[in-house]
């Protein structure tokens, strides 16, 4: 079953891990419906919000991708009904 879910990301020094967080999110480009960055220059960090519709493996590997990249923060927020 797939859920919808909301991936939020604070790349703190974006310049440092910009590069390989882009790589991963255009590994799992066919599940993102949605992308919404923000940066905050002056504080050398960046907030990121990501939808995806998958299935929870999916997610799960795709934020654990994410989550291991040094300075980067990531939190999910995933629907309770089935897609």
């Amino acid at each position: 079953m797939k859920k919808i879910a909301v991936i939020s990301a604070i790349l703190e020094s974006p310049q440092a891990t910009q590069k390989e967080f882009n790589d991963i999110i255009s590994t799992y480009r066919d599940i993102i419906r949605g992308r919404m960055g923000l940066p905050f220059d002056e504080l050398d960090m960046a907030v990121i919000a990501i939808s995806v519709v998958a299935d929870m493996d999916t997610i799960n590997a795709f934020t654990g991708q994410l989550g291991k990249l040094a300075h980067v923060t990531v939190k999910t927020a995933i629907s309770k009904k089935d897609v």
